[in-house]
């Protein structure tokens, strides 16, 4: 087989394949087997009727389509493991160019490539983040949530007010009609917490028990979504959490400790922990952007299109793809169709971008991931979809997306390893000292820590069909 390989931009290339016949002996045996199975010859068996019969039955042609089907794709992707400096990032374009039946067989492919990147040094990386402050409010405020956790309900004789817990009837109609699923009795709601129905939290704010009101408020889901309903909100009781007292009793019930003292010392140190988490996030954004910002890359037409394709989708899936409805949304949020396929293009651009620099960053690192690595992250991912990760797996596999997950997590570690690299100070001036979180160098056992900086992660892989980073593998 002969190949060669023209580039015809930065980010694509055109692969010319010529492949002897003599080479092809294989396809055509899979293809004489493939056929024997499908037809039905009187006097043989199905599946060992000869070749000379097939052609005879079904012509030349027809075997030759099925040895070209099946040869193409395997030609292609050995002409591409051939190929030096090639590094195809989307689906090839392929046109069969000639059959020369006894002879050759000659195909092109064109297909985006990986472009060349030249990477900035990392040693000259230079990124601030914020300080490491505990203040005795925050701890104060940790304390309060946990004696929240222990707290008790009680009701009040007085109006309803912020943070109270009513229990409300709830009623609406529109023109007069009622509205069968806004009907509700008993309901247990957290006055100021929101995302129940716009307005409600006015309204029920100085109710006491047995008091109702009425309010005007905008439906968003079932028969009358998008119009104004007429809402009656009744409150039937108040109740009012009440705390246990912050003291040496409460640390007993509430943690391991015997007295307050060592309870908030505790809650101070935690949340220190927390800040210097908080402080490797900051420090794995920074960088990341002062890489991207700092090298050109040419972007791969077909790949930020398949990209802004798939978002575009997820978009318009929830209006039963109804450009229409999808734009009247846009408009009612304030914005434009124009303006979100503005906004989708940057993002498809920065996210494609983004993968680059990394994917250029690993190779030049070496970065290598283990099975075991491969294995945390799976895990991980199966956790934030509640799924065994058995069953993550089978989907990912089904899907093809197990090469993404190894993507992710090769570009997390080399993003983790530019971090390493980068001089970062904190808002005082100060060099930060991340290696106990990062660990020293990619040798070391990095531990749980530095798998948490890593989950957080990076853009999914281009080997991973276009899809929302949210969404969980596929069902078969």
């Amino acid at each position: 087989m002969k190949s060669t390989v023209e580039r015809l931009s930065p980010t694509r290339v055109r692969i010319n394949v010529e492949v002897p016949f003599d080479e092809l002996k294989p396809d055509f045996d899979r293809a004489y087997k493939k056929i024997a199975q499908q037809v039905r010859v009187p006097g043989f068996r199905p599946g060992k009727v000869p070749a000379r019969i097939i052609e005879a039955r079904l012509g030349r042609g027809v075997v030759l389509e099925e040895v070209v089907n099946g040869a193409v794709p395997a030609k292609y992707s050995e002409a591409v493991t051939s190929a030096e400096d090639i590094t195809p990032i989307g689906t090839p374009d392929i046109e069969v160019t000639e059959i020369a039946d006894g002879d050759k067989l000659s195909f092109k492919a064109e297909v985006d490539v990986r472009p060349q990147i030249d990477l900035p040094d990392l040693s000259s990386l230079a990124v601030s983040v914020d300080d490491v402050e505990v203040s005795d409010d925050d701890v104060q405020e940790q304390l309060e949530n946990l004696r929240a956790r222990f707290g008790t309900l009680a009701g009040v004789e007085r109006p309803a007010q912020k943070d109270d817990f009513v229990l409300i009837d709830l009623s609406a109609t529109v023109d007069g009609e009622p509205v069968e699923e806004a009907q509700t009795t008993g309901f247990s709601y957290q006055v100021g917490q929101g995302g129940l129905i716009d307005g409600i939290d006015d309204a029920v704010t100085g109710l006491s028990a047995d008091e109702e009101a009425t309010f005007t408020s905008r439906l968003v889901a079932g028969e009358f979504a998008d119009r104004d309903a007429e809402i009656t909100v009744k409150v039937t009781a108040v109740k009012e959490r009440q705390l246990p007292d912050a003291d040496d009793e409460f640390a007993q019930l509430a943690s391991e400790f015997d007295t307050l003292d060592e309870l908030t010392a505790d809650l101070r140190e935690r949340l220190g922990r927390v800040r210097r988490m908080e402080q490797v996030t900051q420090a794995r954004d920074k960088v990341l952007d002062a890489i991207v910002d700092a090298t050109e890359v040419p972007l791969p037409e077909s790949v930020v299109k398949a990209e802004v394709d798939s978002a575009v989708h997820d978009a318009v899936h929830p209006f039963d793809h109804d450009e229409a409805k999808f734009e009247e949304f846009l408009v009612s949020q304030g914005s434009s169709r124009e303006q979100f396929d503005t906004e989708t293009k940057e993002a498809a651009e920065k996210s494609v971008r983004t993968r680059l620099v990394l994917d250029a960053l690993a190779d030049r690192e070496q970065t290598t991931v283990s099975e075991q690595e491969l294995t945390e992250r799976i895990v991980f991912q199966a956790q934030q979809y509640q799924m065994q990760p058995e069953e993550f797996v089978r989907r990912i596999q089904e899907a093809g997306q197990l090469g993404a997950v190894y993507s992710d997590v090769r570009r997390s570690k080399a993003l983790i390893a530019a971090v390493r690299a980068a001089s970062v100070t904190d808002s005082s001036g100060s060099e930060v000292d991340l290696s106990d979180l990062l660990g020293e160098d990619e040798d070391e056992d990095e531990g749980a820590e530095t798998t948490d900086a890593a989950q957080a992660g990076t853009e999914p892989s281009e080997d991973a069909p276009a899809a929302s980073e949210e969404k969980a593998p596929a069902s078969s």
